[in-house]
């Protein structure tokens, strides 16, 4: 998926958003950010704080979890619930997208389709309101999954 901004202008941002906050900067946020971004995929918890403790050694799951609560209320990730192993982020700065999860291995696809957003414009049209944002997740079990 298309990413609207660079590693850098994410990270140039944070450090605004937190001077501007008045917090101390964190090299772990900055980190939390590159895994995700370098990633271009949905990564849980678990599998940040594993690609983070490669260079940062004293990087633990539970600040991990801490870093990625802050990073999604400040908008520069978002989570992906799933039904197969809890939360999985990815950085914000992406074009609109969907999501095809499988129910059996957790596998997520990211697509986009032209009629499926009209058709989504005009239910709501319909009904006299503005769409304003969605979130699509189709639920399937994948041609994998199915072949066993």
């Amino acid at each position: 998926m298309e990413r609207l901004e660079t590693l850098e202008a994410i990270l140039e941002r944070l450090r605004k958003s937190i001077k501007e906050s008045r917090m101390k900067n964190s090299k772990q946020r900055e980190e939390v950010l590159a895994v995700l971004y370098k990633s271009g995929t949905h990564l849980s918890p678990e599998e940040i704080a594993q690609q983070i403790k490669l260079t940062d050694k004293s990087a633990s799951l539970s600040s991990v979890y801490r870093l990625l609560s802050f990073l999604e209320q400040e908008g520069f990730i978002t989570v992906l619930k799933t039904n197969h192993g809890g939360k999985r982020y990815e950085i914000a700065s992406k074009l609109h997208h969907d999501h095809i999860i499988c129910l059996e291995c957790g596998e997520i696809i990211e697509f986009v389709d032209e009629e499926i957003e009209r058709l989504q414009l005009e239910v709501a049209q319909k009904i006299g309101a503005k769409l304003i944002s969605h979130d699509m997740r189709l639920f399937v079990k994948c041609v994998k999954c199915l072949a066993k």
